[in-house]
């Protein structure tokens, strides 16, 4: 019991790392990224996972294929000197998580499979809501982020009696000292934590050998809390904004969704802990 307890928060710890790192990749520091990735994949080693069910087994063609990957990615980007963005990040996961998974160690392969779960649901998803709604000029991104992110916190914010004005669909507008102007999309729709999410409760149900009814329903419970977390974050940022200022809400807003998203997944996990149980 005791060492389940502590695999749950080590992998608790590496989830938020590896986000926080890629948040930090994308949008903030990448010297505080670097690090971030560092330190997870010390923390990586600590943890034993207590399923037998790994799908794939031990191969050199995982290993080189892993190398690989990280070496395109990294390459493409010193080559362009372009930011590390979400897809990178991502791709770059996969390559680790191949990597470990061509190892010979048994604990190894299985978070490479853990990690392999996360980052290929994430990209399958984002390329869906991303780039194939775009391409196809499917406006549900759009939709979602003004009828479930801002019609919502605006609402909370007249609650509170914070002076705020809708000004397009994805714009409002504080009136604090000064009128400020905020444009919710991307990040804010907090898909991104969902796709996160949707990608942990995979993986770890399926090494974990989670039944498939109670897998179903931690994943909609999974959802619905990265859609309320996500909510909360978007609240304290318009909060920051009102009383701090722009600049200091684009501080906040860099290292604000992966905490929160810790501590989301920090719920998931343990439910699934407890299911698995």
């Amino acid at each position: 019991m005791q060492d389940e307890s502590k695999n749950i928060i080590l992998i608790l710890i590496v989830l938020a790392l590896f986000t926080g790192a890629t948040i930090e990749l994308s949008e903030g520091s990448t010297t505080i990224g670097i690090v971030l990735f560092i330190i997870a994949a010390g923390v990586i080693s600590r943890i034993k996972l207590t399923g037998d069910n790994a799908a794939f087994r031990s191969s050199k063609t995982y290993l080189f294929a892993g190398i690989f990957i990280m070496a395109a990615v990294s390459t493409y980007n010193l080559a362009t000197r372009d930011n590390i963005g979400t897809l990178d990040s991502m791709t770059f996961i996969i390559g680790a998580s191949l990597f470990a998974m061509g190892t010979s160690k048994k604990d190894l392969r299985q978070l490479g499979e853990f990690g392999l779960y996360i980052s290929a649901v994430f990209t399958v998803l984002y390329l869906i809501f991303y780039s194939f709604f775009g391409h196809f000029n499917i406006d549900f991104l759009h939709l979602f982020d003004h009828y479930f992110v801002l019609m919502p916190t605006v609402v909370a914010l007249k609650v509170v009696g914070i002076p705020v004005e809708i000004v397009a669909i994805e714009t409002i507008t504080l009136y604090g000292e000064e009128a400020m102007t905020i444009v919710i999309g991307g990040p804010c729709s907090g898909l991104y934590s969902m796709f996160l999410l949707i990608g942990i409760v995979a993986g770890y149900s399926r090494i974990e050998r989670m039944e498939l009814r109670r897998s179903l329903l931690i994943l909609l419970f999974a959802i619905s809390i990265a859609y309320l977390a996500n909510l909360a974050r978007v609240f304290i940022l318009y909060l920051t904004a009102y009383f701090y200022g722009l600049d200091t809400m684009s501080v906040v807003h860099t290292h604000l969704g992966w905490i929160i998203f810790a501590g989301t997944a920090g719920i998931i996990m343990y439910l699934m802990n407890m299911k698995r149980k």
